[in-house]
């Protein structure tokens, strides 16, 4: 495991979205609820869960991409948001700290600009380089550390694959330098082939830049193999989170159990014989989730508690937290 320094403090944050409504009451997207977690230096923390569950908006919330409804976050040991003591720093300077990679290569990237507008962009809005003839050096070092050519700096993001793309996108992350990434499932929009690819350059970065991640996916096999340790989501709310390991292994939470019994074994007999979890019903609106415990109304083993009142997140073992009634009994 990675030096046990926090980069990332993540205290009680919480993301709502007003909604329109013709009434006198206000409603609002419960996106993110309550999430409290850190992220070390050097570690890839992954999270998982069903498309909805709040996944890219937490990772956004973080790097203030949107501004949290309430809580904290503690970059480095400063408090770059706090709602209870009204501190919101100004996020230019932490820019350089904190980036993104966005899940739609095609779409973050502006087809009127040349990739080497693109990657430059950032150089020029922080004053990284003193000439021209540094900043296309800049550039093409850039993009050598993600496996483009230098004459790909003259071309517009049409003209190359999905994959390439995404290399470009990668190299505008790294171009202020930064500490920490937000993966906003990077490889979900790729071809199969190109995802390893993309996952193995990801973690040669990682281990030659010293880059602290949040890799956000819905793939837990993907997951557990680039993650240190792994937070697992359901409708806004953190469910379980553990080392990847041990998560994959002993997963203690039904919702866990659920997505790590759906993945695929390689042998086909043991694939046959396995016994999978299948949910029932849909998932709840986040505009109005059930009250208690969000995964009840799916849940097999749920109780009347369960309906009623909110499980606490908390620890199990060392390392190993859920928020499940079950556990306590």
């Amino acid at each position: 495991m990675p030096e046990q320094t926090k980069l990332v403090e993540v205290k009680n944050l919480k993301k709502y979205f007003p909604v329109k409504s013709t009434g006198l009451k206000k409603t609002f997207v419960q996106a993110v609820e309550a999430a409290n977690f850190d992220i070390y230096k050097g570690e890839t923390f992954g999270l998982v869960g069903e498309s909805g569950c709040g996944k890219t908006t937490l990772g956004r919330t973080i790097i203030r991409l949107y501004e949290p409804t309430s809580g904290a976050i503690i970059y480095d040991g400063k408090v770059i948001y706090d709602s209870e003591k009204r501190i919101a720093e100004k996020m230019l300077p932490y820019r350089r700290k904190m980036q993104i990679i966005f899940q739609d290569p095609s779409a973050s990237l502006d087809p009127r600009m040349t990739v080497g507008e693109i990657v430059g962009e950032a150089l020029d809005i922080h004053k990284l380089t003193s000439s021209k003839e540094e900043r296309t050096e800049r550039i093409k070092t850039l993009l050598d550390q993600v496996g483009l050519n230098t004459e790909h700096a003259n071309r517009f993001p049409h003209e190359f694959s999905g994959g390439q793309q995404q290399r470009v996108g990668i190299a505008r992350a790294l171009a202020v330098e930064p500490e920490f990434i937000v993966c906003d499932e990077p490889i979900s929009a790729l071809d199969v082939s190109i995802q390893s690819q993309v996952v193995n350059m990801l973690e040669d970065l990682q281990e030659n830049l010293g880059l602290t991640y949040l890799f956000i996916a819905h793939d837990i096999s993907v997951v557990r193999h680039i993650s240190n340790r792994i937070g697992v989501m359901y409708l806004g709310c953190m469910v379980e989170m553990a080392e990847s390991y041990e998560l994959c292994s002993h997963p203690i939470h039904p919702y866990t159990q659920t997505l790590i019994s759906a993945v695929p074994l390689p042998d086909p007999e043991k694939n046959k014989t396995r016994q999978r979890i299948l949910l029932e019903g849909d998932i709840p609106s986040p505009i109005n989730p059930p009250s208690g415990c969000r995964f009840h109304t799916r849940c097999p083993y749920a109780t009347e508690k369960c309906s009623q009142a909110m499980p606490e997140f908390k620890e199990y073992s060392p390392g190993h937290y859920a928020a499940c009634h079950m556990l306590d009994n």
